[in-house]
């Protein structure tokens, strides 16, 4: 069978030397693979790595399979890929596949075959997600279930005995070495066909970061576009590297405001407005009882410096906010405090 033709749509936002790092891993991948092609689009990064990435591509002799684009405006994750995506789809030769990869990852050796490989035999999927390796190596296989009620206290409590009770409803999904079924998977490493984006749209642009994969692999699933999560195609993610929210150093970071408003935007999106509530007062409910049993036991505190204060500020003036504030304004945040 014929391969499909993919275009791999990278954002950059201030990370260029890891753009680079992630293009030297796509060598292999590309190199020789018609079809295959390399989109870069700086979200406004304004340090210069865009004309760095650019060069590199240049000298490198990448520009056969690599370009960048250039955002005027930074309007987050999501509407990066959507330039990205649109791009694609505007260019001479069609597009089947999207790979979405995050700046922050290198490619194993084979991911892009077993990735095609895999969506061409099995034309009812239409998200692919790959296992993840951390940057020592050591596996990450995880996907996810859709957020819940039920999901927000078994994350909130983080007590044994509720977690095993609550397992089939929490978002975390340990995964085996076996393809399998599964929500929603990490926009870190994404896969998707192009008649997903024919048939739902591209990304909710009203997300800044975060919750934007959840919402698409919902919107997925409900037009009928499986998901699947693939182990067999692997790249390893050094997290959080544009955002500090998921890296080594996270919990001494407050959480950003836009974590908060893309949390609140996919309840109410895909719940209402009474299920959202709802929503923020199990977590809220359960998280109090792991800060009153950590403070009695004398656990050690790995969530992020005013959490709580944090969740409650933010739902007490999500009425005065349209859509979260923006990337610079939030990274300055959390670099403040």
């Amino acid at each position: 069978m014929p391969i499909p033709s993919t275009a791999i749509v990278i954002v950059n936002y201030r990370t260029g030397d890891l753009v680079v790092d992630c293009l030297d891993s796509l060598v292999p991948e590309v190199t020789g693979r018609a079809g295959a092609r390399v989109i870069i689009v700086d979200n406004a990064s304004g340090d210069g790595s865009a004309s760095r990435i650019a060069a590199a591509i240049a000298a490198r002799g990448w520009d056969a399979w690599a370009r960048v684009i250039e955002s005027p405006v930074n309007g987050g994750f999501g509407a990066g890929c959507n330039v990205g995506i649109r791009a694609a789809r505007q260019s001479a030769e069609p597009v089947e596949l999207v790979w979405l990869l995050n700046p922050d990852t290198r490619v194993r050796p084979g991911a892009l075959a077993a990735i095609t490989a895999f969506m061409t035999a099995n034309p009812a999927v239409g998200i692919v997600g790959t296992m993840i390796e951390e940057a020592d190596g050591a596996p990450w296989p995880f996907a996810f279930r859709f957020p819940t009620i039920l999901g927000e206290i078994e994350r909130g409590m983080r007590l044994s005995p509720v977690s095993r009770l609550l397992a089939r409803h929490a978002v975390l999904r340990r995964m085996d070495d076996r393809p399998k079924r599964v929500d929603w998977v990490s926009g870190a490493s994404m896969v998707v066909r192009q008649g997903v984006f024919d048939t739902i749209g591209l990304f909710d642009e009203a997300y800044f970061l975060y919750y934007e994969e959840t919402d698409f692999c919902r919107a997925a699933q409900t037009a009928g576009c499986e998901t699947w999560y693939l182990p067999q195609a692997r790249i390893m993610h050094i997290a959080g590297q544009s955002t500090g929210v998921t890296s080594r150093d996270a919990g001494r970071r407050r959480m950003p405001v836009y974590w908060f408003e893309s949390r609140r935007r996919y309840f109410n999106k895909n719940h209402g407005t009474t299920y959202a509530t709802l929503a923020d007062l199990a977590w809220g409910a359960s998280h109090l009882v792991w800060m009153l049993r950590r403070t009695l036991q004398r656990l050690p505190d790995p969530d992020p410096p005013r959490l709580l204060r944090d969740f409650i500020a933010s739902a007490s003036r999500r009425s005065r906010h349209a859509r979260p504030v923006g990337f610079d304004t939030a990274v300055t945040e959390l670099a403040v405090d």
